[in-house]
């Protein structure tokens, strides 16, 4: 039985599990954001299976989040670097990061998000596209776009 697309979907979280959502592909995007480019240290780093590998890093070259750049010509071998498109998945890692450090680290966050340059802990949250300004998570919704068809407008009408 083949898998059913999610691409005609106008639903942007559909569209987006289509291009990211097995797990595999979210882990290999975690990797080559934080610096790994060669199948060798994705394979090391996520213990998967070679074939697994090998698909999961076609369909993300395929969906244009990495790109496969020659390293070496005999023999032939790639590595694998974020396009710009791969690198705009940062702030889903982000996302996930924080969610998970709120919700599934009891323990405590093994992981942080900081600035870089003074080490300041950071929070993910939105802003106004506007003026910037940041706004709570509380405010911020969701509401039909220009091309919202009937059904998703009458859909996200009640939120």
């Amino acid at each position: 039985m083949q898998r059913k697309t999610l691409l005609p979907s106008e639903c942007p979280i559909a569209r987006s599990l289509e291009q990211v959502g097995e797990w595999w592909s979210i882990l290999l995007m975690r990797d080559a954001l934080q610096g790994l480019k060669r199948f060798d240290e994705f394979a090391r780093s996520l213990d998967i299976a070679p074939s697994m590998l090998t698909r999961r890093l076609n369909s993300l070259v395929d969906a244009g989040l990495l790109q496969r750049v020659p390293y070496n010509q005999r023999p032939l071998r790639y590595e694998y670097v974020p396009t710009g498109k791969g690198e705009d998945f940062r702030i889903v890692l982000m996302a996930f990061i924080s969610w998970g450090n709120k919700h599934l680290a009891p323990e405590g966050e093994s992981v942080q998000m900081v600035d870089r340059e003074s080490g300041q802990s950071l929070q993910l949250m939105l802003a106004s596209a506007t003026d910037e300004q940041p706004l709570p998570l509380e405010r911020c919704c969701v509401r039909p776009g220009p091309l919202a068809s009937q059904a998703m407008r009458e859909r996200l009408q009640n939120l």
